[in-house]
C-alpha cells in the first residue's frame, strides 16, 4: 500500500514538473517571438536623421511641450527626435549629455545653453565634428551655434513692465511705493536677464512719465534665486517671503519653476491677496493659480513654434549650409479675463 502511494506521489510530481516545463517553454517561445518581432520592427524603421534635445529641466511641462512639438515636426520629415535624458536612469548634467551626444555622432542637437566657457567649448566641439547645434530659450552667443530659438527678451521685459504699471493703478493707494522683486538666476551669466530687466525699467519709467498721477511710485529690485534644482529654488523663494517686514507687493517670475514655487509659497504663508504674481508659461497649475486669483497673470510662450523652429533651423543648415541666426516665438498674456479659454483648450487637448 505504501509503495503504491509513493509511486502515485512520484507520478504526480513528474506530471506537475512536465506541465511546468511545457508552460515555461510556451512562455519562452512567445517572449522570444515577440522580441524578434519587435527587433525587426525597430530595424525595419529607418530615419533620415537623428536629433537630440538637451534641456535644463526635461520633466518640466514647458520642455515637454517643446519636445512634443519638435518630435512631431521631425516625424513629418522622417527625422527621429529624442529627449536625450530619457535614455538614462541616472541624472546626467547637460554638459555630460552634450559629451554623450557628440560621442554618439548625432545629426543635430537642440540645447538649452548657458554662457559658461565649458558650454562654449562643447558647442564648438560639436560644430567642429559637423554636428549643428541650435540653442533654445538660453543662448550662448559666443559659441559657433547655428541659431538661437527663443523669445525677444526686450519685448518680454516691456510686457512685464506694462503689467507692473497696470498693477500699480489697480486699487493701490497713491503715493505708497509699490515694491517689485524680479527673480533672476544667481548662477546665470546670460546677458538676457539684464536686457529683460532693463526693458522692465524702461517700460515702468515711460508709463510713469505719461501718467504721473494715475499710479503709485514703483521700486524695482532684483532677487537672486539659486536655480541649481527645484529644492534650491523653493528655498530661495521662501527666503524672500520670510521677510515679513519687507515683503514685495509684486513678484516677477521669469520661468515656470519660479512661478510655481512662488505660487505655492504665497499660499503656504497666507499672503494671497497681498502679493501679486506675474508668472511665466501656461502650465495647468499656473492657469489654475490665475483662476483662483493667486497669480495675477502669466506670459504664455508658443512652445509649438519653438519646437518647429528648432527642427527648421537644423534642416535648413543640413540642406543649405546656413540658417537664420534667430527665430523668435510668439508670446501672449493670460489673465483672469481670458484664463477660462486656455483651461478649456488644455482640456480639449488632453481628450
Amino acid at each position: 500500500m505504501k509503495e503504491k502511494m509513493k509511486k502515485r506521489n512520484l507520478l504526480g510530481i513528474w506530471v506537475t514538473l512536465a506541465a511546468l516545463i511545457c508552460v515555461s517553454g510556451v512562455l519562452m517561445f512567445i517572449f522570444v517571438s515577440y522580441s524578434k518581432s519587435l527587433g525587426q520592427q525597430e530595424i525595419s524603421k529607418e530615419y533620415d536623421k537623428y536629433y537630440v534635445m538637451i534641456a535644463d529641466d526635461p520633466k518640466a511641462s514647458l520642455w515637454q511641450s517643446v519636445y512634443e512639438s519638435a518630435f512631431n515636426a521631425g516625424l513629418d520629415q522622417n527625422i527621429y527626435v529624442e529627449m536625450l535624458s530619457d535614455r538614462f536612469s541616472e541624472n546626467y548634467t547637460k554638459y555630460q549629455l552634450m559629451e554623450i551626444a557628440i560621442a554618439s555622432k548625432v545629426d543635430g542637437i537642440i540645447l538649452s545653453a548657458d554662457e559658461s566657457d565649458e558650454m562654449t567649448q562643447l558647442i564648438n566641439s560639436a560644430m567642429k565634428k559637423k554636428i549643428p547645434v541650435v540653442t533654445v530659450f538660453s543662448d550662448n552667443a559666443n559659441s559657433a551655434r547655428i541659431s538661437f530659438v527663443g523669445i525677444g527678451n526686450y519685448n518680454l521685459g516691456k510686457e512685464y513692465g506694462n503689467l507692473i504699471s497696470e498693477l500699480s493703478e489697480a486699487g493701490n493707494s497713491q503715493y505708497r511705493t509699490i515694491k517689485v522683486s524680479v527673480l533672476v538666476d544667481s548662477n546665470s551669466r546670460d546677458s538676457s536677464q539684464n536686457v529683460l530687466y532693463a526693458a522692465i525699467q524702461e517700460a515702468v519709467e515711460e508709463d510713469s512719465r505719461k501718467h504721473p498721477y494715475s499710479h503709485s511710485p514703483i521700486s524695482l529690485s532684483l532677487y537672486s534665486v539659486d536655480a541649481t534644482n527645484r529644492f534650491s529654488v523653493e528655498e530661495s523663494v521662501r527666503g524672500l517671503l520670510q521677510k515679513k517686514d519687507d515683503l514685495p507687493d509684486v513678484v516677477v517670475c521669469l520661468n515656470e519653476i519660479d512661478t510655481t514655487s512662488v505660487y505655492q509659497a504665497v499660499v503656504d504663508y497666507n499672503e494671497v491677496g497681498k502679493i501679486s504674481i506675474l508668472g511665466y508659461y501656461d502650465s495647468e497649475a499656473i492657469l489654475k493659480g490665475i483662476e483662483r486669483n493667486v497669480i495675477y497673470s502669466t506670459i504664455s510662450v508658443d512652445t509649438a513654434q519653438l519646437g518647429q523652429f528648432s527642427i527648421d533651423a537644423l534642416n535648413e543648415y543640413h540642406e543649405m549650409g546656413n540658417t537664420s541666426q534667430y527665430f523668435t516665438a510668439d508670446v501672449s498674456i493670460i489673465k483672469k479675463s481670458n484664463v477660462s479659454a486656455h483651461l478649456k483648450e488644455g482640456a480639449t487637448d488632453e481628450e
